[in-house]
């Protein structure tokens, strides 16, 4: 990272104002991740894709983070993070400057951080660090994100707070305004975590829920009559305050017109010597309402375990496997199993090797009237195979600053 000072001198010819013994800094850091990627079965026809693929480990990104001393200990701080794709110089998150993160808020040690903005929930801040995904990335994560594992949705309008570490205790709470009026609670997202942490164990558990807008037309659709499968259907809406967790994944795509999601989760973490064992279990429900393109709910549970082994300063090595399974409107099984290896050629370059299996079996939805024999789609991707299993291998270097 680099950390750039900002004394008051310096703000006073900058133009700025600021108070006479104020202490502020701002940093500048980013993440570059990208890979060569071969997928079988990458698309309904079952053709291979050899191509470069960026964000494996970690999501590519620029940011900006900062604070001001306010004195007494409390401090102003904030954070500005855009997401991009080192292939083609795009913006991620559907296209937006700050689209990862963009949050300002205040922080004491004795009392806790409150912030207000676009910001992960408390599942990815609590949870996520305890899973195989926070060590090797979305060919680790959840098949099609259902459950957020690999942090597919963030949150707008968000007022978040984290409480100070007590004996190891830690929890955290938010609430996104829907920000329509008259409706308070459409579009809404609202969860909680807590976790603890002595010595080499952790663990952590919460719950999130995120709404849609109300409403047909809030949702895009503009065909009335769902059982008409020619018309559109409604979606995910743009008005609500989260992303929810679509990845052109065929796994959960056809329940983006869902009333609601809500996931509830928990990790632990066990570190003994040079091994790292973790596992974790989450349930998630696509709940329907009156404008949404299914009747009864899909819900899934998501059981997953991984070890990690430090074989060197430089070298770690990871094996994870992650069983998805899906019942109510439709019943679907995803097994799936990844392999990594992490060098560290420096403090601030590593390359990387991983490969991953899945197979699916049961059925899927994909439309309001259809449905058929469930297809794999290994991690969050969102690469839609044409069969019941699908291989990915990704050979990579990530460069973070």
């Amino acid at each position: 990272m680099k950390r750039i000072a900002l004394s008051t001198l310096s703000l006073a010819l900058l133009g700025a104002t600021s108070a006479a013994h104020a202490q502020n800094s701002v940093t500048l850091y980013g993440i570059v991740d990208d890979a060569f990627q071969w997928v079988h079965n990458a698309d309904p026809a079952n053709n291979n894709l050899y191509h470069l693929q960026s964000g494996n480990i970690q999501g590519n990104r620029w940011g900006l983070k900062g604070t001001e001393d306010l004195g007494g200990g409390l401090k102003a701080i904030f954070q500005l993070e855009s997401g991009f794709d080192p292939n083609n110089g795009k913006m991620q998150q559907g296209g937006r400057l700050f689209g990862r993160q963009a949050y300002v808020g205040v922080t004491q040690d004795a009392y806790g951080t409150l912030t207000l903005g676009r910001q992960y929930d408390p599942l990815v801040d609590m949870i996520q660090p305890l899973t195989a995904d926070n060590f090797f990335g979305s060919m680790f994560a959840t098949p099609g994100d259902v459950d957020n594992n690999d942090n597919s949705s963030r949150t707008n309008s968000a007022v978040k707070y984290v409480s100070p570490v007590f004996s190891g205790f830690q929890f955290e709470g938010m609430y996104a305004f829907g920000g329509v009026a008259g409706t308070t609670g459409s579009g809404q997202s609202w969860g909680g975590a807590a976790t603890y942490g002595t010595g080499p164990f952790n663990v952590a558990a919460g719950y999130f829920r995120m709404d849609n807008a109300n409403g047909f037309a809030a949702r895009g659709g503009v065909n009335p009559s769902l059982a008409n499968p020619t018309g559109t259907l409604p979606g995910w809406s743009t008005g609500a305050t989260s992303d929810a967790t679509f990845d052109g994944s065929t796994i959960n795509s056809a329940y983006a017109s869902a009333k609601s999601i809500s996931i509830s989760s928990a990790a632990a973490q066990y570190v003994f010597g040079p091994f790292t064992f973790n596992a974790r279990y989450s349930f998630a429900q696509y709940k329907p309402d009156a404008f949404s393109a299914f009747s009864e709910q899909e819900k899934y549970q998501v059981a997953g375990a991984y070890v990690g082994y430090q074989m060197s300063p430089a070298l770690l090595l990871g094996l994870g496997y992650t069983y998805t399974h899906g019942a109510g409107d439709t019943s679907s099984n995803y097994h799936q199993v990844a392999a990594g290896a992490d060098y560290s050629l420096s403090k601030r370059t590593d390359i990387y090797l991983m490969g991953t299996y899945q197979h699916a079996s049961g059925t899927q939805r994909v439309d309001a009237t259809t449905t058929t024999d469930a297809k794999a789609s290994v991690g969050s991707y969102g690469f839609q195979s044409g069969t019941s299993t699908q291989e990915m291998v990704s050979l990579g270097i990530r460069h973070k600053f």
